[in-house]
């Protein structure tokens, strides 16, 4: 049987054969994207579909008998269930007519069971932890910035305390200079007044031999009178 005789089969079923064609296609389609993406797709009763990882291996050429290397793969699989295995084996009587009595499926067998419960906890997990691990990202560039801002911070005031020392560095240097200038100045007025006080006394002294000379020329002039 094909899918187009699938389609035939059930199509009384389902009202038409358009809707059975879109009822196979839709039950094929939804097997096969839950199968890639690695869930098991367990239908109760008839089987399950499921995602086997074959690792790499060696394997011979049976045309050629070369040892030739296999690399990993993935490959689909399909284990029959215990109902389907009964009516092949003829533990089962398979009935004549209306549908094959398989068990129900229960609530969630159709989307993997158990496994893609398991499997949407782990996918939550690890979106939730991406999450954080963005959450934690952004807070360390923060706190980065917080800190360069106040290592600049910090820079700026070191530099304007540098150059508030630098320049009061330099008002004292050129007190100590002034200072220095005063005390040469000092100095230099010490050493010339002695000098300045020889001079006076060298000026005093002939003004008054003149004077004595001056009065002896009076008594002279009287006596000869």
């Amino acid at each position: 049987m094909n899918k187009a005789q699938l389609v035939e089969a059930i199509a009384d079923k389902l009202g038409g054969r358009q809707q059975a064609a879109d009822a196979v296609d839709a039950v094929l389609d939804a097997i096969v994207r839950a199968t890639v993406a690695g869930d098991r797709v367990s239908v109760t009763g008839f089987g399950s579909f499921e995602k086997v990882d074959r690792p790499a291996r060696y394997a011979r050429n049976p045309q050629t008998g070369e040892r030739v290397r296999v690399k990993k793969t993935s490959v689909p699989r399909f284990r029959a269930g215990q109902g389907f295995k009964d009516l092949v084996s003829g533990t089962k009587k398979l009935p004549k007519g209306g549908e094959v009595s398989v068990k129900k499926a229960p609530k969630g067998s159709l989307t993997g069971g158990a496994s893609a419960t398991v499997k949407k906890a782990a996918a939550k997990k690890a979106t939730t932890a991406k999450k954080a691990a963005a959450k934690t990202t952004v807070a360390k560039k923060v706190a980065a910035k917080k800190t360069t801002a106040t290592a600049k911070k910090a820079a700026v005031k070191s530099t304007a305390t540098a150059k508030k020392a630098t320049t009061a560095a330099k008002k004292a240097t050129t007190a100590k200079k002034a200072t220095a200038t005063a005390k040469k100045t000092t100095a230099a007025a010490k050493k010339t007044a002695p000098a300045a006080k020889k001079v006076t006394a060298a000026t005093k002294a002939p003004a008054k031999k003149t004077a004595t000379r001056k009065a002896t020329a009076k008594k002279t002039t009287a006596r000869k009178k």
